[in-house]
């Protein structure tokens, strides 16, 4: 296929299942050279459900949130930490103007993830994911803003010390905070560990690039909290969703998610590379195993609480791209356990490539890895888990990830985040303006691309 067609062109034409197109992959990850082609194509065929550069669309978000489109807005800083990582492993710098815009259109009027127009789907989980985005854009050197922007670390600071606020923690259940930030939301009575896990990896990755004790006193009494009220199983290192405030978190959700492990693992791997302490180490190791034993069954990726039955929402079928990108980043902490880990990794991405048969172009992926074949449904959630997967088996040749004095370069402002409950400013409409910059990135991006991916054949 040709390079010249557009972000989401394609997109009506490979959501065509067409099981009887292929039945054999066209991926190989045999070698560094077949991972980085096989992680570009699937990269571009990710891109095909993205529409914010093009013109009249909102940048950096996916389509939605329903019922206007399938992806709640978190979606879409997940999908440029992906980017960013996949740039970080390959070199190929495609995308990287693509992200930048992407990213500092949604920081919001207070350079905090909360732009007044999400107020409706905006959870502590999303706004973090967003912030996480931003720490590993420090993290990994990418590109910084222009002086007239906010800094990767300065956004990641805006979102934890929003997230750290008094108004956000209060006395139910003893600690922790909600899942959704506005009291309107349906789930504001709801405490779960994936808010408390991505302000628990912020506040670990924060305390290790800056030094600050106040960001790893913070992750100290997330850990703490967790084990309290019993969403973190002390003996098995189960990690369970959550409960409800009004009986005081005591009838708790036990279902298991691979993000939920995911964000935990890698907030204490962070917590051991900084601190080096014995505790955090166990801590590190035991939910490694818990984690490889629970959602990695024969060596591949597989999401227990819906997999099997079939009931994996939209959200939830992105949640393996996190579970191989984080615990490929784990490795790089702690070393010790990349004997562990990185084997299993491969054995799962070679699964999740296998799979890669379906749409016209026999290539689309799907989220059943375990069964060999295309499971007729996809998304930009199931491209990015692929996306994932397979640039991370590049995790020994990439850097450590940076501190501010290992050379990380971003800009950062500790005092950022003065006003947690910014979202509540009235709606902005969109303005000519708006659409006419998503229009001139999108002439930038495309003139990028046809020349980056002359030599690829098309698709998601």
């Amino acid at each position: 296929m040709k390079s010249f067609f557009r972000p989401g062109a394609m997109a009506a034409l490979l959501s065509v299942t067409d099981m009887a197109v292929a039945q054999q992959s066209p991926f190989s990850i045999a070698s560094n050279s077949d991972i980085k082609k096989t992680a570009a194509t699937v990269a571009w065929d990710m891109l095909q459900y993205y529409h914010g550069n093009e013109s009249g669309q909102t940048p950096g978000i996916l389509p939605g949130p329903p019922p206007a489109g399938d992806y709640y807005w978190w979606e879409g800083g997940a999908m440029w930490g992906t980017l960013i990582d996949y740039w970080y492993l390959t070199n190929d710098s495609t995308y990287n103007d693509l992200i930048m815009q992407a990213i500092q259109w949604q920081t919001g009027p207070d350079d905090d993830f909360q732009p007044p127009n999400v107020t409706l789907s905006l959870g502590n989980d999303d706004q973090g994911f967003w912030g996480m985005t931003a720490m590993l854009a420090a993290e990994e050197k990418f590109p910084n803003p222009p002086a007239d922007k906010p800094g990767w670390l300065a956004l990641a600071q805006g979102v934890f010390n929003t997230q750290a606020s008094p108004e956000r923690h209060d006395g139910t259940c003893g600690g922790g905070i909600r899942w959704q930030i506005p009291p309107t939301n349906p789930g504001y009575s709801y405490k779960n560990s994936i808010a408390n896990g991505c302000f628990f990896n912020l506040g670990a990755r924060l305390a290790r690039y800056t030094g600050n004790t106040t960001y790893s006193d913070w992750a100290e009494k997330t850990w703490d909290w967790m084990v309290q009220i019993g969403f973190l199983d002390n003996s098995t290192y189960a990690i369970y969703d959550g409960a409800d405030v009004s009986n005081n978190c005591t009838q708790i959700n036990k279902a298991e998610f691979s993000y939920n492990s995911a964000v935990w693992v890698l907030g204490t791997a962070y917590m051991y590379n900084h601190t080096n302490s014995a505790v955090w180490k166990t801590r590190l190791q035991k939910l490694v195993d818990h984690g490889l034993e629970t959602f990695f069954p024969n060596g591949i990726a597989y999401e227990p609480s819906c997999e099997g039955v079939n009931t994996c929402t939209t959200d939830m079928v992105s949640f393996k791209g996190y579970l191989h990108r984080w615990y490929a980043t784990t490795t790089q902490l702690a070393p010790f356990l990349a004997p562990k880990i990185l084997p299993i990794l491969k054995t799962s991405a070679q699964a999740a490539v296998k799979q890669c048969t379906g749409g016209a172009l026999g290539r689309q992926c799907g989220i059943k890895w375990n069964t060999g074949k295309y499971d007729g449904r996809t998304g930009a959630g199931q491209e990015m888990n692929v996306v994932g997967a397979v640039s991370s088996l590049l995790i020994g040749q990439a850097h450590v990830p940076v501190t501010n004095s290992t050379g990380g370069t971003s800009q950062g402002n500790p005092n950022a985040g003065s006003k947690p409950n910014s979202f509540q400013r009235p709606l902005t409409p969109v303005t000519a303006g708006d659409r006419a910059g998503a229009g001139i990135v999108t002439i930038v991006i495309i003139g990028s691309l046809c020349t980056g991916l002359a030599w690829m054949s098309l698709g998601p």
